[in-house]
């Protein structure tokens, strides 16, 4: 919310364990930011798998940055 404020886009990335929880904090802070999911669980991945899921959601993580720069 504080980088928002100040005009610097914000969101975040997070497994998609915590959609419920991202929800919950949303509704209570009065706040949406932009969200991406991958899919859970995140430790105990291998370099390779940890890639694989970079790749999968960077189409979603482009599209966040270039929706909040106005590009």
């Amino acid at each position: 919310m504080d980088l928002e404020s100040r005009g610097i886009p914000g969101g975040f990335v997070a497994s998609d364990e915590f959609v419920q929880a991202a929800a919950a904090q949303a509704e209570s802070l009065g706040f949406d930011p932009y969200k991406v999911f991958v899919e859970h669980p995140i430790q105990d991945r291998t370099d390779e798998e940890m890639q694989d899921l970079a790749e999968r959601a960077f189409e979603d993580v482009l599209a966040m940055i270039l929706d909040k720069t106005g590009k």
